[in-house]
């Protein structure tokens, strides 16, 4: 059994999160953490120093132990950035809470979320798909993907499960935006007001409403809300989650996922020459990509661990980006391949708090991406790979722009 002082890793502490240097790898930076320790530590945005985790079955392991907290106004859990440390007196609601809580929410939305309903989707999503590569090659190369195809394929499907009016996509993808990568604490606390004043008001509109619609807060309003199972606060917090995750994650995938597979040729031709390997290709991307690098926990008791004990109160960091590609886990992580035997990857977390939304992830990732490179035979990069800008360490991954032609 050891101390915090000496299980080291590195000789000096690597900082944590850093830029990375090509979109669809880890920071160069994470190089010293990849030496074979389950656990090292890393050094925040404020010199405090945490437990991060970059093998795969230390993060299962842990991920599955209640244990850890994942609850951000706890004493002692981990705040990389400045803009995140602003939010920590904030509820987050499904994310952010633990047992039994977190079983109660997750509970009223497990139905809408099942492989069963996703499948059910499938046409509809096909039909927001086709209908944006429509507008896109009618208005002819080249084109921006990310505002032209990326972020309106899953805020047009997240806003009409949801039953949010699309009309209103650009204020709450602006506002997202603000709350995940804002320059600034305040711009961050700012965009969060705003999309309570937003969802709240939406909500009690919904609570009026003579006819109730089809969406799923329109049923969380009639079946919980009215009953009261859920308080008028609580449904704010679970609706800005569900909005806010249910089309940042999936547009970075799609771009980046684009970016990823224009830059790999070879599995690229692989994709095209035998499309049923769809659904491994989004697999491998979830693991290569790691979109949502640094899930973060608390220790409220002391946990043993591969001959290491992490105390009450330390902050634990788990390295997604490093994690799946655990060497002991995978044959030379770093390549793309789409025949990989092992397909449990960290990619939707893993635990009590995996994503909730993954099967409506999947089933929107496989027809965006088919049905681009489909009807898109000739797409390439617009841009030398060099001169497009992708997003920060500090954020979800992914392309801020995507110049394409074809």
């Amino acid at each position: 059994m050891t101390e915090l002082t000496d299980v080291t890793g590195p000789a000096v502490p690597v900082a944590f999160p850093q830029d990375r240097t090509c979109p669809y790898h880890p920071p160069t930076g994470y190089e010293p953490l990849r030496d074979g320790r389950p656990l090292s530590r890393v050094t925040l945005f404020d010199g405090r120093e945490v437990w991060t985790v970059t093998a795969q079955a230390a993060a299962r392991a842990l991920l599955a132990d209640p244990r850890l907290s994942t609850d951000r106004r706890r004493p002692g859990f981990p705040m990389p950035t400045a803009r995140f440390a602003a939010t920590r007196r904030r509820s987050v609601a499904l994310l952010g809470v633990d047992d039994p809580e977190h079983q109660r929410q997750r509970r009223m939305l497990i139905p809408p979320f099942t492989v069963k309903r996703a499948a059910g989707l499938r046409p509809w999503i096909q039909r927001v798909v086709d209908g944006l590569l429509d507008a896109m090659i009618e208005r002819g190369s080249p084109a921006e993907l990310v505002s032209a195809f990326a972020l309106p394929v899953p805020s047009t499907v997240i806003c009409g499960l949801l039953g949010v009016p699309y009309a209103d996509h650009e204020f709450f993808e602006e506002q997202s935006r603000r709350l995940l990568r804002g320059p600034t604490a305040d711009d961050t606390e700012d965009a969060r007001d705003r999309l309570e004043e937003y969802l709240g008001g939406l909500i009690d509109a919904k609570a009026e409403q003579a006819e109730p619609g089809d969406g799923i807060l329109d049923d969380l309003v009639r079946q919980r809300l009215g009953e009261g199972e859920l308080d008028r606060a609580d449904l704010v917090s679970l609706a800005i989650i569900l909005l806010v995750a249910g089309h940042e994650t999936t547009a970075n995938m799609i771009s980046l996922g684009t970016y990823t597979l224009l830059q790999h040729p070879e599995r690229l031709a692989e994709l095209r020459a035998d499309p049923t390997l769809l659904p491994a290709v989004v697999e491998e991307l979830m693991r290569m990509l790691s979109i949502a690098d640094g899930l973060l926990r608390v220790a409220l008791e002391d946990i043993e661990i591969d001959g290491t004990t992490i105390r009450a109160g330390d902050g634990v960091l788990f390295a997604t980006s490093l994690i799946n590609r655990d060497t002991a886990v995978y044959d030379d992580p770093d390549a793309l391949d789409f025949h990989r035997p092992d397909r449990h990857h960290l990619g939707f977390g893993f635990g009590i708090h995996q994503c909730l939304g993954q099967n409506l992830a999947r089933a929107e990732l496989e027809i965006a991406l088919g049905s681009l490179f489909t009807r898109l035979p000739g797409l390439r990069l617009a841009a030398p790979p060099e001169d497009i800008p992708f997003k920060p360490g500090d954020t979800i991954q992914g392309m801020l722009e995507l110049p394409v032609a074809w």
